[in-house]
């Protein structure tokens, strides 16, 4: 990484670790949407992800000794969001992705589907099945369109936080767009 010395994340990193007032609850608000979308999207219940936003943060004060500064501190706090709601996910026994989903499934790096999320939340009822639509993805799905589409994060970003080959996210993008397409088709009847 570039020198860091002067960056916003090392002086945030340094004023928590140096208990200066109010520096942890900067970086709780800095960072507190993108623990919620990750964890939200992954456990769906609101309950449980405020608890587990509260259980990264814990955790995140705990082991902030230990950031390297090696990736973003937006990642770094993101990949302990997700291992948690990942844990939580494994606790509960709640599968990540489908079970029938086909893993084997290769994705050539540039090709797109030609569905464009933005034009389908076009009008408000269409953007209404299509929130419904991403509710049905499985949690692992959910969680890569929200950070891709909602947090615009980057798809290396997403892999330092998932801990996924970029490969594995834009296949798993890839079969959630066309997924998102084939519902939206069938509730308004209408080709995306």
């Amino acid at each position: 990484m570039d020198d860091t010395r002067s960056s916003p994340d090392r002086e945030l990193v340094d004023a928590v670790l140096a208990n200066r007032p109010g520096a942890f609850e900067r970086l709780v608000r800095e960072h507190q949407g993108l623990c919620w979308h990750i964890i939200q999207r992954m456990v769906r219940n609101p309950e449980d992800a405020r608890e587990l936003c509260q259980d990264t943060f814990l955790r995140v004060h705990q082991c902030l000794h230990q950031y390297r500064y090696e990736s973003a501190l937006k990642s770094w706090i993101g990949r302990v969001a997700y291992t948690i709601a990942l844990r939580h996910l494994q606790h509960k026994r709640i599968p990540l992705v489908d079970r029938d989903s086909d893993d084997s499934f290769d994705l050539i790096e540039n090709i797109g589907d030609g569905f464009d999320l933005e034009a389908a939340c076009a009008d408000e009822e269409t953007a209404r099945h299509l929130h419904a639509a991403i509710e049905q993805l499985p949690p692992l799905q959910r969680t890569l369109l929200t950070l891709y589409y909602l947090e615009e994060t980057s798809i290396p970003e997403i892999a330092r936080i998932t801990g996924l080959a970029s490969g594995t996210i834009k296949s798993h993008l890839f079969r959630s767009r066309l997924r998102l397409r084939g519902a939206l088709e069938t509730r308004t009847g209408v080709a995306a």
